[in-house]
């Protein structure tokens, strides 16, 4: 039969810090995640590609897991 995997667990992610002045690049992580304005909330699937893309533009983000 079909093995079926627990469903992994949301992370909330919220822009707390201003992209201005950020390479380029992590404004494009920022976009990717699906953040556009600052104090705004998205929920992401606690994968492994999120936890990356988090970790490369951390310092403007506030991150807390569900």
């Amino acid at each position: 039969m079909g093995t079926r995997q627990k469903a992994a667990g949301t992370v909330s992610i919220k822009l707390v810090r201003s992209p201005i002045g950020t390479p380029s690049r992590h404004r494009v992580v920022l976009r990717g995640l699906g953040l556009r304005r600052l104090h705004e909330t998205v929920r992401r699937p606690d994968t492994p590609q999120v936890r990356g893309m988090i970790s490369k533009v951390g310092y403007l983000l506030e991150v807390s897991t569900e």
